[in-house]
C-alpha cells in the first residue's frame, strides 16, 4: 500500500523560468538513470527477496524515489513557466509545448519516451544489488553534470539535496551487499581454476592486477572515523 503526503519530501524553488534547462532536468525524470527507473526498478527486485530487513530497505528507497520524481516533475513545471512557447524551447522540450501543456513528460532530455527496458531484474540478490549502487552512482554523476549547468541558486539546491540522497542510497545498499556475502551468485566465489585467470593482453605492458587470490567485492569503509568526502 502506498499513501501521497501532499507536502514535497524537500521544497523545491527556481530563481527564474527557463524552459531550456527544463528540458535538461527532464533527463532525471524519464531517462535511464532517472528518478522513475530507480523507483521501479528497486520496487520490482523486492518482490523476490525473502530476507525482511532487506525487502524493506528496496522498498523504502523505492519509495522515497517516488518522491524524488515529484521534486523533479515540481521543478521542471516552475522552470516551464506558464507561457506556451515552443519557438524557445529545445528540441527535446517542444512536445511540452506542443502536446502536454507544459506538464512535464515521462521522457529524457532528448524526448525520449520512457521505457520499461531501463529497469533490471535478475532475481540474484547480490546482482540486483551491484545493480543498484551502479545506478545510484550513476545518477550522481548525471546530477552533478546538471548542477554545474545552472545558475539558478533555487535548482541547485534541489539537485545538491538530490545528489546527496543518491549517496546515502548507494551506502545502504553497500551496506545490504555486505551482509549477503556467500549467498546467491557470491557463493563459492573464486574456487575453479578458470576464476583464478588473468589474461594479459596488453602488449607491450604489464600484469598490474591479479586474480591468486579471487574475493567477492567489499563495500566496507576502512576508514569509519573519516568518511571520503566529496
Amino acid at each position: 500500500m502506498f499513501k501521497h503526503d501532499k507536502q514535497l519530501l524537500h521544497e523545491v524553488r527556481v530563481d527564474a523560468s527557463n524552459p531550456n534547462y527544463a528540458a535538461m532536468l527532464q533527463e532525471q525524470l524519464g531517462g535511464p538513470q532517472g528518478e522513475l527507473k530507480a523507483a521501479l526498478q528497486y520496487l520490482s527486485q523486492s518482490f523476490r527477496i525473502k530476507d525482511p530487513a532487506i525487502k524493506d530497505l528496496f522498498l523504502d528507497i523505492a519509495s522515497e524515489e517516488l518522491s524524488h520524481m515529484e521534486m523533479v516533475a515540481t521543478t521542471v513545471n516552475m522552470l516551464n513557466g506558464h507561457k506556451l512557447d515552443a519557438h524557445n524551447a529545445t528540441v527535446g522540450n517542444i512536445e511540452a509545448h506542443v502536446l502536454s501543456g507544459l506538464t512535464p513528460m515521462l521522457t529524457n532530455a532528448s524526448g525520449q519516451l520512457w521505457t520499461a527496458a531501463y529497469v533490471n531484474e535478475t532475481g540474484d540478490l547480490a546482482a540486483d544489488i551491484l545493480s543498484n549502487i551502479a545506478a545510484e552512482q550513476r545518477a550522481k554523476v548525471v546530477y552533478e553534470y546538471l548542477h554545474r549547468q545552472i545558475n539558478d541558486k533555487g535548482v541547485r539546491e534541489t539537485i545538491d539535496f538530490l545528489l546527496n540522497r543518491e549517496e546515502a542510497h548507494n551506502t545502504m545498499f553497500r551496506e545490504a551487499f555486505n551482509k549477503i556475502q556467500d549467498t546467491g551468485s557470491l557463493k563459492d566465489w573464486g574456487v575453479t581454476k578458470d576464476s583464478k585467470l588473468y589474461f594479459n593482453l596488453s602488449t607491450p605492458g604489464g600484469q598490474y592486477f591479479n586474480a591468486d587470490n579471487p574475493q567477492p567485492a567489499s563495500f566496507s569503509n576502512p576508514n569509519p572515523q573519516n568518511p571520503s568526502q566529496h
